[in-house]
């Protein structure tokens, strides 16, 4: 029985493959060990595995925001060894997940455009070259987060039109004092951020929304993309909400960038549990 996971800051999917090769799906909280303790990451496994605690699983495959360090590596692992202690656990970056659910085991750029953003140029088994996305403070241009702190920054300095600062009064409750409480004070101020990505989507006919997610991905590009080793001649792919969401506009972008943009999933863990039934029936 093997028990994989893709976890972001919003959300974690999971998905349970038993012998038999059934496959069972299970959604809960996002798990991000880089701003969560270990009593809070043991909290969102128990709630939300609560109905599988008692599986005799074989193997943990579990990726995931956050879990590039060795110690917040080795505390995901304690975790999942506190429910499951006759598993073999492995855990990895949300990135690697992206570039084995997006290439297999083919050679590509592999991103992640969703509450934050990330890149890699991948060569079939691993992870060769990362330009770091240094977060939502200094960077993720393109990610759910950045918009919604452009967003929220030209709400508050009314650069927005006016139609816009209208339609999110009559839709938030927003005041100067409760937006710098949930970006400044408030725990993951980048879900925060995200959540406001919807907003945009759904008012995205408004030129001025338009030209900031195209200017937005044109960031994405030049700061990462681009600075991948013979790029043009890789095949570009992404993963997550926002890529998915926007991604007429993200080819558009790719096309007048002269990049070569193939796939775009809303979520890796389709191609995830592939990769990895392919791997046991080697």
């Amino acid at each position: 029985m093997i028990l994989i996971a893709d976890s972001g800051s919003t959300k974690t999917e999971w998905r349970l493959i038993d012998a038999d090769g059934s496959i069972s799906q299970i959604k809960s909280a996002g798990i991000n060990p880089y701003y969560q303790d270990e009593k809070e990451v043991m909290s969102l496994l128990q709630e939300g595995l609560s109905a599988h605690l008692h599986l005799p699983v074989d193997k943990i495959y579990f990726y995931g925001a956050g879990c590039s360090s060795d110690a917040n590596k080795q505390k995901m692992t304690e975790c999942f060894q506190s429910l499951y202690p006759n598993a073999s656990i492995e855990i990895d970056t949300d990135l690697l997940a992206a570039a084995r659910s997006l290439c297999g085991h083919e050679r590509g750029i592999a991103c992640i455009l969703g509450t934050g953003a990330n890149s890699c140029l991948y060569d079939g088994v691993s992870v060769v070259e990362n330009i770091a996305p240094l977060g939502y403070i200094m960077g993720d241009e393109g990610s759910g987060a950045y918009f919604g702190n452009k967003l929220l920054g030209d709400y508050l300095r009314k650069d927005l039109p006016q139609n816009l600062i209208d339609r999110m009064d009559k839709r938030f409750d927003l005041s100067k004092s409760i937006i710098l409480e949930n970006v400044y004070q408030n725990a993951m101020p980048a879900r925060y951020l995200a959540g406001f990505s919807k907003f945009i989507f759904q008012n995205l006919k408004e030129p001025y929304l338009y030209k900031m997610i195209y200017d937005g991905f044109v960031l994405f590009f030049e700061k990462n993309i681009m600075k991948y080793t013979d790029y043009k001649n890789e095949a570009v792919n992404f993963t997550g909400s926002v890529s998915f969401y926007y991604s007429n506009i993200l080819r558009k972008v790719a096309a007048d960038l002269g990049i070569h943009l193939r796939h775009i999933v809303e979520g890796p863990i389709a191609g995830l549990t592939l990769y990895h039934q392919k791997e046991i029936e080697k």
